[in-house]
């Protein structure tokens, strides 16, 4: 569902003209976005969407919901000018500027994922399979972890153990401490909300 209010279409018009003004072309490996004419072409989740001075636009061409609007366009603005080194996984409450939604992201993030997915371990990893993860290659005490790629420098790592008699179902969500140099806060617990509507939703077409 794509929304209507005339706030959020002012806000895209703005991103718009923004990112119209950049110069792409010396910023595409920092991004790892691809230019073709006039279209800066960036990889959301896997899926390739197009931005230009006209709009953005999924694979589907249509215009995305404006969670997604404001992520990919925060993420081309706030493009550093060097290549942050900070690649140590972090949580998401460990991020300077986190604290005032630290407690929105446990609800709205990690919370959900633990409490969708309780005693449906195999079907949780279908869901990220389905969503383009893929194994982490990394030793940690947890029956899954999951890394993707929401966008090409800001890669995320899903943890989860599963309940049993003693524990609830857990699950971590984690970042690279560099990602705070290419979207603010608020943008990356917006990617942490996104996959967790995005893997509840795979999740359910698997159940049915």
């Amino acid at each position: 569902m794509v929304e209507k209010s005339p706030v959020f279409e002012k806000i895209y018009r703005e991103y718009l003209a923004q990112v119209a003004m950049i110069d792409f072309k010396s910023k595409t490996e920092k991004l790892g976005v691809q230019i073709n004419g006039d279209e800066v072409i960036i990889p959301f989740f896997g899926r390739p969407h197009k931005v230009s001075a006209n709009g953005i636009i999924d694979p589907y061409g249509n215009k995305p919901n404006h969670s997604v609007i404001v992520v990919i366009c925060k993420y081309l603005l706030l493009c550093p000018d060097d290549y942050p080194k900070e690649d140590d996984w972090v949580s998401y409450k460990n991020f300077r500027d986190a604290a005032p939604f630290v407690g929105g992201f446990v609800n709205n993030v990690e919370a959900p994922i633990a409490r969708n997915f309780a005693c449906r371990l195999d079907e949780l990893e279908q869901a990220c399979k389905g969503l383009g993860g893929r194994p982490a290659g990394i030793e940690l005490p947890y029956q899954l972890s999951i890394k993707f790629s929401p966008l090409p420098k800001v890669p995320i790592l899903l943890l989860f153990n599963d309940e049993d008699d003693e524990f609830p179902a857990q699950c971590s969500v984690l970042f690279e401490r560099r990602a705070e140099n290419y979207l603010d806060m608020e943008c990356l617990a917006i990617v942490g909300m996104l996959l967790s509507d995005y893997l509840k939703k795979v999740g359910e077409d698997l159940y049915t």
